[in-house]
């Protein structure tokens, strides 16, 4: 059985009473920056602030690699400083 329908109701009445957000003063703030989702995925920072990335060639295929050739593509390489400052626009939280 489930609870009551004010509790399932997800817009409806606060349990506590009254509408939600009443009598709450809401600050005006400036708009938050977004995060680009693509870079996300594919960048993270290090803990000193570098920028690393995943090495390409490693998806598909690998047969035909040899087995040095795949160790060395499964480590991540640090993003070249020019790249670094355009990548930490896009990531401004990271």
């Amino acid at each position: 059985m489930r609870g009551p329908a004010f509790l399932a109701a997800p817009n409806g009445p606060h349990p506590e009473g009254g509408a939600q957000g009443a009598g709450r003063v809401r600050e005006i703030t400036m708009p938050k920056m977004k995060t680009n989702k693509g870079a996300a995925k594919r960048f993270k920072v290090t803990g000193s602030g570098r920028v690393r990335r995943s090495k390409c060639g490693h998806s598909h295929g690998m047969i035909s690699k040899n087995r040095k050739r795949n160790r060395r593509l499964r480590k991540r390489a640090i993003v070249h400083d020019q790249f670094e400052k355009r990548i930490r626009m896009l990531l401004p939280y990271a």
